[in-house]
């Protein structure tokens, strides 16, 4: 099973204020934990809002609103996330409750969120992009008058 650890955004994260080096060193740590263990699919620090774009849509219908960043800081941006593969969601939950907090930084959330298990999304992305190139050179391959994979 899949599960994303989402961690909120703060003010210190919106503000691009750097971590630690303590932070960073035992998150590192925590990092090749997961990957030692055999777990870790990815994970990522996302750039402050203020980098970002929000394109709403409006419940009635019509044109999509594009706005952008920084948006107000509210439970809903997140400042990181990293992207799991376990075999039970206390697992998940136990990884979870392992992943180093920042001290001195306020109140922190992690968020714990199992993924859709769609069998197409859970292929390597850079695999479906060669396949998909492969189809399209074998599809011009096969309108090549007297080519062995023509139609």
């Amino acid at each position: 099973m899949r599960f994303m650890l989402i961690v909120k955004a703060s003010g210190f994260s919106e503000a691009g204020v750097n971590h630690s080096g303590e932070h960073i060193d035992s998150m590192m740590a925590y990092k090749k934990s997961l990957a030692k263990a055999g777990v870790l699919l990815a994970s990522e620090e996302l750039q402050p809002s203020s980098t970002g774009i929000r394109i709403s849509y409006p419940s009635h219908g019509g044109e999509p609103e594009v706005q952008a960043g920084p948006f107000t800081l509210d439970h809903e941006l997140i400042a990181e996330f990293t992207l799991i593969d376990v075999e039970t969601e206390d697992e998940a939950l136990n990884w979870a409750l392992r992943m180093p907090i920042p001290a001195g930084r306020g109140e922190c959330e992690i968020e714990l969120r199992r993924l859709g298990e769609n069998s197409d999304c859970q292929r390597e992305p850079r695999i479906q992009a060669m396949e998909a190139d492969l189809q399209d050179q074998l599809n011009m391959l096969r309108k090549i008058p007297g080519s062995a994979l023509e139609v």
